[in-house]
């Protein structure tokens, strides 16, 4: 031991390594050998021509499930969406859902509905109405408890939003 390690006394000093001989090496396992594959049973030219079983059949054939008054796709959003599409730019003639400034509608199981909307650009002459306008327009569908707008800029609107038709109404296609 080294006099630094002497004066300490939970230092255990390392055992001498011991040399191990091995004498034989460990058995190598089998190899894989062609002949041990296991054939697959030979199919006739009918078999290998007829249709096979059709795993999606039950998930292509399930009807889907009803949504609920307020939930996503159901009656009470399509017919907020309906209203929201009335509402017209003034400085464009194309609806405000059409133009891609309506970002989502979503209807709570409350039917409290909930649009988050962004609007051409900041200082848009409509910016202080709009969204005035689209909470009353959704909240006078019949069915929505309460509605609330949320107005938003991230992502900023462009005219990348647009649906084809508003496109073609506005000569760019």
């Amino acid at each position: 031991m080294s006099e630094d390690n002497a004066d300490r006394k939970d230092f255990v000093a390392a055992p001498a390594p011991t040399e191990q001989v091995l004498t034989e090496a460990p058995p190598k396992p089998p190899r894989a050998r062609v002949d041990d594959a296991v054939e697959p049973a030979a199919e006739t030219p009918k078999q290998t021509m007829e249709r096979k079983r059709d795993y999606l059949e039950g998930f292509l054939q399930k009807k889907p499930e009803e949504a609920g008054p307020g939930g996503a796709g159901g009656p009470l959003q399509e017919a907020v969406i309906a209203a929201l599409k009335e509402i017209y730019d003034p400085e464009i003639p194309v609806n405000i859902y059409d133009l891609g400034l309506i970002y989502g509608v979503e209807v709570d199981d409350e039917s409290d509905v909930t649009v988050t909307m962004t609007l051409t650009t900041p200082h848009c002459p409509v910016a202080e109405t709009m969204p005035g306008e689209v909470e009353l327009r959704a909240a006078s569908v019949p069915g929505v408890r309460d509605a609330e707008v949320n107005l938003v800029w991230d992502p900023p609107w462009g005219p990348d939003k647009m649906t084809d038709e508003a496109r073609l109404e506005l000569g760019m296609l």
